[in-house]
């Protein structure tokens, strides 16, 4: 492999950061998670062959490790305030009602719904990377999704706008 490690990191790490993020939902936590498994990926990089997808699998198998050594109590918090002359893109609002919402599922849901929907992994793959049956990850993704429609209504209907446009 012609790239070294330290390229790799410098390459890749915004965009694996911000799939730690969505595993997560916490910005330090996510960088604890990332940090993680890039110690583990240059551990063994000589015989990495696909260094991207080792990084996220070593991710995935952390937070589940994470998951059944201890059993994080998540906290709410109250949605941001505006102040007066914010001026924020239909985008930037759908991102962070997004992100609320996803604070809200179990850590379980919330990994299978990034999973299946942000890397675009088929059910028997997420049930590979969380170590689980096919029949866990399709009740975690209809309980995450039921959660999800309950939780903001209003995701549903921008998503449906923003896809029609």
């Amino acid at each position: 492999m012609a790239e070294t490690f330290h390229d790799f990191v410098v390459q890749r790490s915004a965009a694996l950061s911000r799939r730690a993020y969505l595993l997560t939902g916490d910005h330090q936590l996510a960088e604890d998670l990332l940090q993680n498994a890039l110690a583990r990926t240059y551990r063994h990089w000589r015989r990495i062959t696909d260094p991207e997808a080792y990084v996220r699998r070593a991710m995935y198998h952390q937070q589940v490790t994470w998951w059944r050594r201890r059993r994080l109590v998540e906290r709410l918090e109250s949605e941001p305030t505006e102040q007066p002359g914010d001026d924020h893109s239909d985008t930037t609002a759908l991102r962070l009602t997004l992100a609320a919402a996803l604070r809200q599922l179990t850590a379980r849901q919330r990994a299978v719904v990034v999973l299946r929907f942000y890397e675009d992994l088929t059910e028997a793959q997420v049930a590979e990377v969380l170590g689980c049956s096919v029949g866990t990850v399709k009740r975690h993704g209809y309980d995450a999704i039921r959660r999800l429609r309950a939780i903001a209504p209003d995701l549903v209907d921008r998503t449906t706008e923003r896809s029609a446009r």
